[in-house]
């Protein structure tokens, strides 16, 4: 099949939010999870935004006229990360993914991020191998949590939401555990007001953007991540995303009633550090 490629508009919304629920909606049901978009006005509502956005680049492929996928990559950060990259059912299992995720990752090049990292659904073989091939590496195994809100107060660990004058701190935190910043995302989170602190001893030692599916966190100990956990009043779109290598914070979250919807993988190409402290991220890295 022949396809163009293009810079996605903003009249690209209700075409590509289908696609993006359909396919997922498709992918997931042939495993036997649920969908990360549990309806299609929920992907047309992340289209609206993304292709209305500075900071997102957008592409999408058309044959005939019509879409028929697309891909986005996010540009807020020293990172790069990649997603949703969608492509209707009825053209999978072409080679217009690939196409779709060589054309992001040349605009990475060109822009030089230092990297560029993705979040793939570890039971989705198919985009496992793509990615690999395309230079990416495993790096993290995820675990998918969702539940009723744990309503929890760790001893010592004070949360509360997060301000403009929290950034500094928040960004010196955020780059001492993975060696870069995510000040952008953290100020837009500030702006919406999904963002909170916790304080130990005086100070800012744990943050998140949001505890679910677009957010991240950082936390100088496991202590820091369960007290922002326990303080979240719920946990928006199909949950939040945790490391399952840390077994300490995995078995604290299961034995408070959150259950696990997916296995996933976090992957990168380029730019890596060992993180040196504890994290959640988002669906993105």
């Amino acid at each position: 099949m022949h396809c163009n490629l293009r810079a996605g508009r903003p009249d690209d919304m209700e075409a590509g939010g289908k696609i993006c629920y359909d396919a997922f909606t498709a992918i997931s049901g042939q495993h036997n999870f649920p969908s990360d978009f549990p309806s299609f006005e929920v992907a047309r509502d992340l289209f609206s935004s993304l292709l209305s956005r500075s900071d997102v680049y957008s592409v999408i492929a058309e044959s005939e006229g019509q879409v028929v996928g697309s891909n986005f990559l996010w540009e807020n950060a020293v990172v790069a990360g990649v997603g949703p990259l969608t492509i209707s059912p009825e053209v999978q299992n072409s080679t217009l993914g690939r196409r779709l995720m060589e054309d992001v990752l040349e605009r990475a090049r060109q822009k030089r991020f230092a990297g560029v990292r993705l979040v793939q659904a570890a039971y989705h073989s198919r985009s496992l191998a793509l990615y690999t091939k395309l230079g990416f590496d495993v790096r993290e195994p995820l675990a998918n949590l969702q539940g009723p809100a744990l309503q929890l107060d760790i001893p010592g660990h004070a949360v509360r939401p997060a301000h403009g004058g929290d950034i500094d701190a928040c960004n010196h935190l955020c780059h001492k555990i993975h060696g870069h910043d995510r000040g952008q995302e953290l100020g837009h989170a500030i702006e919406q007001g999904t963002a909170t602190v916790v304080e130990y001893a005086g100070r800012i030692s744990g943050y998140a953007t949001l505890i679910g599916f677009m957010g991240h966190a950082v936390g100088e100990s496991n202590e820091d991540l369960k007290a922002l956990i326990g303080a979240a009043e719920v946990f928006p779109g199909p949950g939040f995303l945790l490391p399952s290598r840390n077994s300490e914070l995995f078995r604290w979250c299961l034995q408070h009633g959150l259950r696990v919807v997916q296995p996933a993988t976090l992957m990168s190409l380029g730019l890596y550090n060992q993180p040196s402290g504890a994290f959640l991220p988002s669906i993105l890295f």
